[in-house]
């Protein structure tokens, strides 16, 4: 591992100094609750997407507005991530943990319940606490348990948390709504959530802060170009990708001519090839952070553009979804990477903005793919999506280049 950088706009992550210490069988629990957790949460933001037809119809609402069930989080949850680390101030991470859970649960089973559409949406607003709050406190909470020399171990099985649920979350909802009703899908996430708040009353220990985060520390990423180019890739890719990805299912459907069976199928293909997108970007991170995010955006827009010409049936529809679900796979890796580098020296507020950064972008989307959506149609909000994806390509490619490369090594 090379020495950190302060002259260049690529800094490196330096290896956590040995320890000899071996976390024990509890410790390794506690953190898979938050990874559990995390993957919890994140099935729940995603859970409308699978089921967006079905949730429209059965609250009497357009496709276009059910698509507020993922704007009205995102635009919560971009406010709730720095405020809720600066109000948090030294409270136990424990009790923050815990709460996040409680509020998981509850918006899963108002959803699961909701007698119309507006009731929807305060459950969805209750999720944006959780989105902001989980994303911000999940990682330096799991590290926090262990040892530093376990510390990369517990940061990846949190994040494997989160990735697993953007990889299998909407899928594996999906097949349960089509089985049992979107309602179920949401009840069933509600325990699942209810399952991690007992582990982590259970499981957690006291984890107190190190310092509260003052509101002059969330503006450290502001000032490094890498984080700066980071943040501005960040809006155009994830609102390029939300846009579609918002409407994947009425895609399949309309677009590729697919009944619902066929539809589950490619959703689980999807998160398969997903999975797999995941594990090839943590390689590439390994290698370059730039290459990472700039492969991730070339074949995100190419999926994109290739979902309005190559024709209908299962054949085409296949061809878009695997290399989609490659191309989304690799997006988280990058991109926390990528901040991970640009800001090494204050890892709680560059997560904080980057959370915010995801989520305004994710929103944003969302907004923007339904009203093209209503007025257009789908081919018209793929091929704007793909547009809004090559800007942050050319961000990536231009902007992204570094005075001097440094690999960030696993």
């Amino acid at each position: 591992m090379n020495a950190p950088c302060t002259t260049c706009d690529d800094a490196v992550l330096a290896p956590p100094p040995a320890h000899t210490e071996t976390p024990s069988r509890s410790t390794w629990l506690a953190v898979g609750s938050i990874a559990v957790g995390t993957f919890a949460m994140v099935t729940t933001e995603f859970l409308p997407i699978g089921l967006l037809t079905d949730i429209a119809a059965g609250l009497g609402v357009s496709d276009g507005t059910a698509g507020l069930m993922v704007t009205m989080p995102g635009v919560l949850a971009a406010f709730a991530g720095p405020a809720l680390i600066v109000a948090s101030g030294r409270l136990d991470r424990r009790t923050v943990m815990v709460a996040l859970s409680v509020l998981l649960a509850a918006s899963n089973f108002l959803a699961a319940l909701a007698p119309n559409f507006a009731t929807m949406l305060v459950a969805r607003l209750l999720l944006g606490l959780c989105i902001g709050g989980f994303w911000t406190f999940a990682p330096g909470a799991g590290t926090q348990l262990v040892p530093d020399a376990s510390k990369a171990r517990a940061m990846s099985i949190v994040l494997a948390g989160i990735s697993g649920a953007t990889v299998f979350g909407v899928p594996i909802t999906a097949f349960l709504g089509n089985l049992a009703g979107w309602r179920a899908a949401f009840g069933a996430t509600g325990v699942l959530a209810t399952v991690v708040l007992l582990m982590q009353i259970w499981l957690l220990p006291s984890m107190p802060p190190a310092r509260a985060i003052r509101p002059r520390d969330l503006l450290t990423p502001l000032t490094r170009r890498m984080a700066q180019v980071g943040l501005l890739a960040v809006l155009f890719l994830i609102a390029g990708h939300f846009a579609a990805y918002t409407y994947l299912k009425p895609l399949l459907q309309q677009s590729f001519g697919l009944g619902p069976d066929a539809v589950t199928t490619l959703l689980l293909v999807y998160g398969a090839t997903g999975f797999i997108g995941t594990f090839f970007g943590g390689s590439l991170v390994a290698r370059s952070v730039r290459l990472a995010a700039l492969t991730a955006a070339l074949l995100l827009a190419s999926a994109l553009v290739l979902s309005t010409l190559v024709g209908d049936g299962m054949l085409a529809g296949a061809l878009v979804v695997v290399v989609w679900g490659v191309a989304f796979g690799l997006i988280p890796v990058a991109l926390t990477g990528w901040m991970m580098q640009a800001v090494p020296d204050a890892p709680e507020a560059g997560q904080a903005l980057l959370v915010s950064g995801f989520q305004v972008a994710i929103a944003s989307g969302a907004l923007a793919g339904g009203r093209v959506v209503d007025g257009y149609g789908i081919a018209s909000t793929m091929l704007m999506s793909a547009a809004l994806v090559l800007v942050a390509a050319a961000v990536i490619g231009t902007l992204g280049r570094a005075r001097r490369t440094v690999a960030l090594n696993a």
